[in-house]
């Protein structure tokens, strides 16, 4: 089968979700071309060198944990200056490769260009649960304009797909036809850990920007030993400063670290907080302002009792999450994961059935 791959670049997450089932693609001996935007292109071109295609795409600016929105905007406007090599390259694929399928991790330039050639289009992702989910009030307490404004832009961005596959680690009532919950597609490298966990003395700390200013400050306070990546982003070896390890970013270390940490304490990105989750450790996550998914995803991650979410992170709030680790991995042994067996093979199926209804029509 001829399969055209769609990955949104904000955010590494969906490059590395959908790694995983480009691997499972490709081994299945389908034809491949991938399309892709910022960030995950590059993760993409060292995994798929020959059959990646560059698109300009969206972007978000944040500072201190809040989405800047005026600095978002004129970023975005700036983009547009790559909307013509865009069109090039949606007249190079019509000529080039003709795809049976395709699938969309949450990026609209495969959806439209499936749209156009009369494609039928698989959405795979974690965003899609806000619209296509009912969610409980409790949940949406104090983001109701906020969640509806989010539902209104998701059901925009991919509407009627043949089937949509939502990776998640909650489960609210699917509301919608075409539509089935999955547990979060998990890297090789995350399931191997499984085996290697531990609970160890130190806490880690990941933090995406570095405009964090008082939050070393708190964290001194604290008589834990922090592993922190992120915050230091020119460093090339560890930098201990007191009870604070600030550690340059390397795949292996982070994942040992989270693997043996006591608990972790990050924003609400959905990718590292299912990993999380899989390895049963508790997270105090504190969600982008702003961004509504990663609210959600805190929210939920607090009802469920795998942790907690706050709006800030300070000695009096760290202090009180550590103090219920215990609870948060009784209740993370609970949560079951099956090694991505079942959305793969939902996947495969989904592609199938949609190939087959798009014959008929």
């Amino acid at each position: 089968m001829r399969v055209l791959y769609g990955v949104v670049g904000e955010g590494m997450g969906h490059a590395m979700r959908s790694g995983v089932l480009l691997e499972h693609l490709t081994s299945a001996g389908h034809e491949m071309q991938i399309v892709g935007s910022g960030r995950a292109v590059k993760y993409l071109e060292e995994r798929h060198p020959s059959i990646v295609t560059r698109i300009t795409g969206l972007t978000m600016v944040y500072e201190d944990n809040v989405v800047k929105k005026r600095k978002t905007a004129i970023e975005n406007l700036k983009a547009l200056k790559g909307v013509p090599e865009n069109l090039r390259a949606y007249t190079r694929m019509t000529r080039d490769f003709s795809p049976d399928v395709v699938v969309s991790d949450f990026e609209s330039w495969t959806y439209w260009f499936a749209r156009g050639q009369g494609v039928p289009v698989v959405s795979v992702d974690n965003m899609q649960i806000i619209p296509r989910c009912h969610h409980d009030e409790a949940v949406l307490a104090g983001a109701m304009k906020d969640f509806l404004l989010t539902k209104s832009i998701v059901r925009a961005k991919l509407p009627r797909c043949n089937q949509y596959l939502i990776t998640t680690f909650f489960y609210p009532r699917v509301k919608r036809e075409r539509t089935s919950l999955h547990p979060p597609i998990l890297r090789k490298i995350i399931l191997d850990a499984k085996s290697r966990v531990t609970d160890g003395e130190h806490v880690l700390v990941y933090q995406s920007g570095t405009s964090h200013d008082t939050l070393v400050d708190e964290l001194k306070r604290i008589d834990v030993p922090f592993r922190i990546y992120g915050l230091k982003r020119d460093i090339d070896g560890d930098v201990v400063d007191g009870n604070l390890t600030h550690r340059p970013f390397s795949e292996t270390t982070f994942i040992d670290d989270l693997a043996s940490a006591r608990a972790v304490l990050a924003g609400g990105g959905f990718t590292l907080m299912g990993e999380a989750v899989y390895l049963g450790k508790p997270m105090l996550s504190v969600p982008l302002v702003g961004q509504f998914e990663q609210v959600l995803n805190a929210a939920y991650l607090d009802q469920l009792g795998y942790g907690m979410r706050a709006d800030h992170l300070d000695k009096e709030t760290v202090s009180r999450f550590l103090e219920r680790t215990d609870d948060f991995r009784e209740n993370l042994a609970k949560f079951e994961h099956d090694d991505n067996a079942g959305v793969l093979a939902a996947l495969d199926s989904a592609m199938v059935d949609a190939v087959e209804e798009g014959a008929r029509a």
